[in-house]
């Protein structure tokens, strides 16, 4: 797993700004799921929910700032005490220290919080120590160095999770110089002014214009107009983060020939995938936290030839909460009946069930965060659809800082406008659709036992 990064920014998913080839290999050898979700785009969040296959409300991270609950059931615990081997390398994110330090696991070295790019600080088996050089090389070392070690008479789960592409993009030298020569195309919502949007894209501070100087590792020219200074910071930002991509795809590439050269390939389940997305200039943004597809939307392929067909795609919904229920399905583990997903294994083997999810369920928490001030919004996602509501002032005086912002409503027709840049709500051709879409919502609601807020019109 990587954090932040994009399923656009894979060449396997038709990415028009960079290739990833050993990734793509993941993809081309097993199956690309092409509506994998996040249910709260944000790091913390995703890891507790894809940890215990639960929603953040059930979960208790529902913010980055939470710290997780080791105490809680999670998957690899269940996996541990059934016999396999359980090792976490990178990043973790969801605290140190107690109750927070990784659990279920045989080995853990983790990174400290987010985590330097250059001579970062890990924590192994809760002892910090300073590693020399560049955190993603590292990470795939250690990882390489506990599979050489475990015990081979016995089955293993690996999370290999990279710190890369985060914020604030320092790429290693090997990749510094990429794309330095060319332009890197400016995706086609770049100059989005928010018209018939709500005000919480509006209010949003993520624009590339909003980046700092530590982002952009310098100044733009002097005598640029707003235009051009948010398309320069553009170049600087799109390069840096693909070179980051560019050093993840080696080293995806290192871990799957450790598994071809030990013969285990056939054997192993492998995943790629990231917390949650990424704006990439799309809206004229960097960072997540939104439910547009950018943000909403997980890259994730997988590859098990014993079961899974090369070459295989799906457009069938997945959720981070499936995942949990997935891995324990196929160590034959019964998942504890409070988890709150789906095993995917019909869907790798080309069958979706009868009764399958057609719509899922969102929810972002964190209202007017220091960092992005971007609202708290729910919704609802269907094949077609999108409904999303910023209830905002509906949380009463708990949002006093909003400066008394309305709630506000977005609905938005995927089919013909797959860009999200014509909000809907309000089209009289669209009543029917949007009432249906509520009652759905509500529903949705009362499944994953979460707690909707006053809803005005």
């Amino acid at each position: 797993m990587s954090d932040d990064h994009a399923s656009h920014a894979m060449s396997c998913y038709g990415s028009k700004i960079n290739r990833t080839p050993h990734i793509d290999r993941i993809a081309n050898e097993g199956i690309r799921f092409d509506n994998c979700f996040c249910t709260n785009s944000i790091c913390s969040p995703s890891r507790a929910a894809i940890l215990t296959g639960k929603y953040n409300h059930l979960n208790g991270v529902k913010a980055i700032d939470e710290s997780f609950d080791g105490r809680q059931t999670t998957f690899p615990k269940l996996l541990q005490a059934d016999g396999y081997q359980t090792a976490i390398v990178g990043k973790w994110h969801l605290g140190h220290g107690g109750d927070a330090d990784p659990t279920g696991f045989d080995y853990w070295n983790v990174i400290d919080g987010q985590g330097e790019y250059h001579e970062p600080d890990f924590y192994e088996m809760g002892v910090r120590k300073r590693y020399s050089g560049y955190v993603t090389d590292l990470i795939a070392d250690i990882s390489l160095d506990w599979l050489e070690q475990r015990d081979k008479s016995r089955p293993f789960l690996l999370m290999c999770h990279h710190k890369a592409p985060h914020r604030p993009w320092d790429p290693d030298e090997k990749h510094k110089h990429m794309y330095e020569d060319e332009d890197i195309p400016e995706p086609e919502t770049f100059y989005d002014d928010f018209a018939t949007r709500s005000q919480a894209a509006v209010t949003a501070n993520m624009r590339i214009a909003d980046m700092t100087v530590r982002d952009t590792k310098g100044q733009p020219p002097e005598g640029l107009s707003a235009v051009e200074t948010a398309r320069w910071k553009y170049q600087r930002y799109i390069k840096d983060y693909l070179r980051c991509v560019a050093s993840i795809d080696d080293n995806v590439g290192r871990l799957l020939d450790y598994l071809d050269e030990e013969g285990l390939a056939d054997d192993t389940i492998v995943i790629y995938t990231s917390d949650q997305g990424f704006f990439l200039g799309d809206h004229g943004w960097f960072d997540k936290r939104f439910m547009y597809e950018e943000s909403l939307r997980m890259p994730f392929i997988v590859r098990y030839p014993r079961e899974i067909r090369a070459g295989s795609v799906t457009d069938a919904m997945a959720l981070n909460v499936d995942f949990a229920q997935t891995f324990l399905e196929y160590a034959g583990i019964p998942a504890p009946a409070d988890m709150q997903g789906h095993s995917l294994r019909p869907i790798w083997n080309g069958v979706v069930p009868e009764g399958w999810r057609t719509s899922m369920y969102y929810r972002y928490w964190m209202h007017l965060d220091e960092h992005h001030r971007v609202y708290s919004h729910y919704g609802i996602r269907t094949h077609r659809y999108k409904l999303i509501y910023y209830y905002a002032e509906a949380l009463g005086t708990i949002l006093s800082k909003d400066e008394s912002r309305p709630p506000e409503w977005e609905l938005f027709d995927l089919e013909h406008d797959h860009c999200e840049l014509r909000n809907v709500y309000a089209d009289p051709a669209y009543a029917e659709v949007r009432e249906q879409l509520k009652a759905e919502l509500a529903q949705l609601q009362r499944d994953v036992l979460d707690e909707p807020v006053k809803q005005i019109d």
